[in-house]
């Protein structure tokens, strides 16, 4: 077994949050292509450069466990499924001027993880936990209050990753593993909507000879690579100090949207966001807590 390599891991740990917080640069590059179009090239190139990394990155008997726990199938179908409605909203929502939003639905995500846990399967939550999540549900509260609708790119996004989690985790399959799995489980779905959209931007013969054509097959490595970086920094840092580089991601896309895209950040958008933030904080506190009272 490898020896843990605490700088390695912060190195790569920080190399995939900073892949996923840019996202938004690479799905601007090609804006002109429908986001549902950008989400079935992401399947499709993922399942075939994922199948190519496993050839490589090799995962004894991962084939053999689901094969002989076909129950694990139907979760990754499941789960297939809200990882691709997640990629949606958050394409959707880069191309269409919320990056606010997402950035929100991002940083909401670790909170709603805690609520799940309790409503779902019956974590009991502590003092300071409910503080987070009391924080935050203030935060949305205001938002509602103030735009007068539900900030819903945040909860769909925060919403879909969060039961994306606590259902793989009925599915303990490798990340890797486990993601080509969903990912060539929705090939059928992606090739008969190319098929059944013939005139699609990649359906026509000219646009592969664009700049585009090939950004959509990089949609591919610009998956995999920092999952698997992600993977690999798990193995050498404690998955809370993981957890505390999560919020790197939205800040980077919130950054972004402010300060490249030029998005508004209203005074009302701020105020949800330091609730948040402020949820967050507490949220750290009671998990570094935890975690020094069990060393």
């Amino acid at each position: 077994m490898q020896a843990a390599n605490p700088r390695l891991g912060y190195i790569l740990g920080l190399t995939a949050y900073i892949i996923w917080g840019l996202f938004p640069l690479y799905f601007k590059a090609i804006a002109s292509v429908p986001a549902v179009e950008i989400i079935i090239h992401r399947v499709l190139w993922s399942a075939l450069f994922g199948a190519l990394l496993l050839l490589v990155w090799k995962h004894p008997g991962w084939w053999r466990e689901l094969r002989e726990n076909p129950k694990r199938l139907a979760i990754l179908a499941v789960s297939g499924t809200l990882i691709a409605a997640n990629w949606l909203t958050y394409v959707w929502s880069v191309n269409n001027g919320r990056m606010l939003e997402a950035s929100l639905g991002y940083y909401i995500n670790p909170l709603i993880n805690v609520l799940l846990g309790m409503l779902i399967l019956g974590e009991r939550l502590r003092r300071m936990q409910w503080i987070a999540v009391g924080l935050a549900t203030i935060g949305v509260a205001q938002q509602v209050w103030q735009v007068g609708s539900l900030p819903w790119v945040s909860l769909m996004l925060a919403l879909s990753f969060g039961f994306y989690g606590l259902i793989r985790k009925q599915a303990p399959v490798k990340a890797l593993p486990g993601l080509v799995v969903e990912t060539w489980m929705l090939v059928p779905i992606a090739i008969a909507w190319l098929l059944f959209n013939p005139t699609a931007h990649s359906a026509q013969a000219e646009f592969w000879t664009t700049s585009e054509a090939w950004w959509l097959v990089a949609a591919g490595p610009v998956t995999l690579v920092p999952l698997v970086c992600f993977n690999a920094a798990a193995r050498h840092l404690p998955y809370t100090t993981l957890g505390f580089l999560q919020y790197l991601a939205p800040t980077l896309v919130l950054l972004q949207a402010v300060l490249l895209f030029g998005e508004h950040l209203s005074s009302a958008t701020l105020v949800a966001f330091m609730f948040i933030w402020a949820g967050l904080a507490v949220y750290s506190i009671d998990a570094w807590i935890s975690l020094r009272s069990r060393s």
